[in-house]
């Protein structure tokens, strides 16, 4: 059923967009000032967040009147398309659903689906065997030469099953000299580990979960690991990717190391130390699954201003455009509008593009600007991963990324969040961008939580590119989290002072605009695979 649901769905965008206007929709009068129109950003949160765009989801009606909004109002401006001339990007998916009724065994254990574990993968393959497969301990997972931390060392998990804590050990120590202590770093998500697992040959890993170091209870994994799933494409059906990405629960997982006479808590406090061994628990693990597997088409929307001196640098500025659409209940439909995440993002771009095109016609851009707004940010980063690959612009002609991932659609404050400490002179900018403003930079409040390696720029600082995320869902509001975050309460208020989006697009466009002028190429200051690719990059 989902096979044709996505099927027609697919079909149904394709002849929408190939239909779309080549003519700009209506849109607010352009201002002989650059300063920032607040009416103007008021219009497109309004219209993008509106039940008739019906939730901005990837692959439906939504996605076609939101990515046509989209390009119209780029090209009234007087950009271009960025993607081959054209404003559409092209963004090849797969739709993945395992069927979860299946069984998780180790040992003499059985363990059940949602309740004990979950299971899913990105192979794109109609059936997922693991049979016989020796389990093995990995402590964190990690290997991070730049902390001395490989915890793969003397092992070869090739074929294997291995299970692995949740974050990294520098949360668990509290000791800022491990790791960076509090603040989560990219080797304690979940994306890492899965793919350095991938890397070592295994053949299944889980994620023990505890609810402190994941910053998230069970329900969440079980919610956003049980569902379809979507995933880019390869030519070879993703056979690279990690054949099984699951998750443990506390309870299930202590019951195992019982079961092979060993002591979860034990080995759990031993994974602490850099010295530490991976542990074989004697057992073997079976498991196996169907998936439904389809293949649809979204779009990322990418314009250009094109650089008077060097066209072929570029600064990025980019906000997803997708949330999770219209979902049908006993109750009837439920539309998930995602007003500030992300259509305050998205209006945005589109009020940054509008200002600095207005400043290239008075004073042209010596470097080129990219507007980005990306698809399927809610569902794994894959529009940014998309355009990451370089189909647009190869990503070492990229200078830095300015991302967008909710904003501050309330009063203006005295302050700016700075998410991540220490990684690239990119935060120069925006401490000088700042106090231009009246503001003071502050530390992200929940550094434990990783935000920095949650949103579509991460997707670009993998591939090396300096970037700074721009994002305000609840030190305004408190009670935005609580009650609205992917939520269907996350909808359009004319009550709204916007204060804050003002003070942000004009900060972007200061930074924006000197990076488009100055020559300089922001760098890595800490020691990171991100660092190692930006310095191959410019050998």
């Amino acid at each position: 059923m989902a096979s044709t649901i996505l099927k027609t769905a697919s079909l149904s965008l394709l002849v929408a967009l190939l239909g779309c206007s080549e003519q700009a929709s209506e849109q607010p009068k352009l201002e002989k000032t650059t300063g920032v129109s607040l009416s103007n950003v008021k219009q497109h949160i309004k219209t993008l967040a509106s039940d008739d765009f019906e939730g901005r989801g990837p692959l439906t009606h939504g996605e076609v009147k939101t990515v046509g909004y989209l390009a119209d109002q780029y090209k009234a401006m007087g950009l271009t398309g960025a993607y081959k001339n054209k404003f559409l990007q092209p963004v090849e998916m797969a739709m993945i659903t395992a069927d979860q009724n299946m069984q998780l065994k180790m040992g003499d254990l059985t363990f059940k689906a949602g309740t004990d574990f979950t299971a899913r993968t990105q192979q794109l393959q109609p059936l997922i065997d693991v049979r016989d497969s020796d389990v093995v301990f990995v402590g964190y997972g990690i290997n991070a030469p730049e902390y001395n931390w490989n915890d793969y060392k003397n092992i070869d998990v090739t074929g294997k099953t291995v299970v692995m804590l949740v974050n990294d050990p520098g949360f668990a120590t509290q000791d800022d000299d491990l790791f960076t202590g509090n603040a989560m770093t990219y080797y304690g998500r979940w994306t890492y580990k899965y793919e350095e697992a991938a890397r070592q040959g295994a053949k299944a890993v889980f994620i023990v979960h505890e609810t402190a170091p994941a910053a998230y209870p069970w329900g969440v994994v079980e919610s956003s690991n049980t569902g379809t799933k979507y995933t880019l494409m390869d030519n070879n059906l993703n056979a690279s990717e990690l054949p099984v990405m699951g998750w443990l629960t506390l309870n299930a997982t202590e019951q195992l190391f019982k079961s092979a006479n060993l002591s979860y808590q034990q080995l759990k406090q031993e994974a602490l130390n850099k010295n530490f061994k991976a542990t074989a628990l004697n057992l073997q693990a079976n498991l196996s699954f169907k998936n439904e597997v389809s293949h649809a088409k979204s779009h990322n929307v990418v314009a250009q201003i094109t650089g008077s001196e060097s066209p072929d640098e570029y600064v990025v500025i980019s906000a997803h455009w997708d949330h999770f659409g219209t979902k049908q209940t006993d109750s009837g439909p439920k539309i998930y509008n995602g007003a500030v995440d992300n259509a305050s993002g998205t209006a945005a771009t589109l009020e940054i593009a509008r200002i600095m095109s207005k400043i290239n016609r008075a004073h042209p851009f010596k470097r080129s600007i990219i507007f980005a707004n990306f698809t399927a940010e809610e569902t794994g980063l894959l529009g940014s991963a998309q355009f990451a690959s370089g189909a647009v612009v190869p990503t070492k002609k990229i200078v830095g990324l300015l991302n967008i991932d909710g904003m501050n659609v309330l009063d203006a404050t005295d302050y700016i969040l700075q998410y991540g400490k220490d990684l690239s002179t990119m935060e120069t900018y925006l401490a000088k961008a700042a106090k231009k403003q009246g503001r003071e930079v502050k530390m992200d409040p929940r550094p434990q939580n990783g935000l920095f390696f949650r949103s579509d720029h991460f997707s670009l600082a993998k591939q090396g590119v300096p970037s700074l995320l721009f994002m305000s869902l609840g030190d305004t509001d408190p009670d935005y989290i609580v009650n609205k975050y992917h939520k269907e309460g996350d909808d359009y208020s004319p009550d709204w002072s916007l204060g804050g989006v003002e003070q942000d697009i004009n900060l972007i466009v200061d930074i924006a605009t000197q990076l488009a002028n100055n020559g300089d190429w922001p760098k890595w200051t800490s020691e990171s695979d991100f660092k190692a690719k930006r310095a191959e990059d410019k050998k």
